[in-house]
């Protein structure tokens, strides 16, 4: 029976480990690409608007 060849098997090993690392690279750029129209975050909430024809004024609350 031949012998395993261990050297053969850790450099698939390895190969599979960087093929898996550059994927994921990939994705999480293509996700940063999609999300950078759209800024990635949720709109801030605008302030509410005053009511009864009254105007915000921080020294007359």
């Amino acid at each position: 029976m031949a012998t395993p060849n261990y050297g053969y098997e850790k450099r698939q090993r390895e190969l599979a480990k960087k093929q898996k690392k550059e994927d994921k690279l990939r994705a999480r750029a293509a996700t940063a690409r999609r999300g950078a129209g759209d800024n990635g975050a949720e709109p801030s909430p605008s302030p509410p608007a005053p009511q009864d024809g009254q105007t915000p004024n921080a020294a007359n609350p």
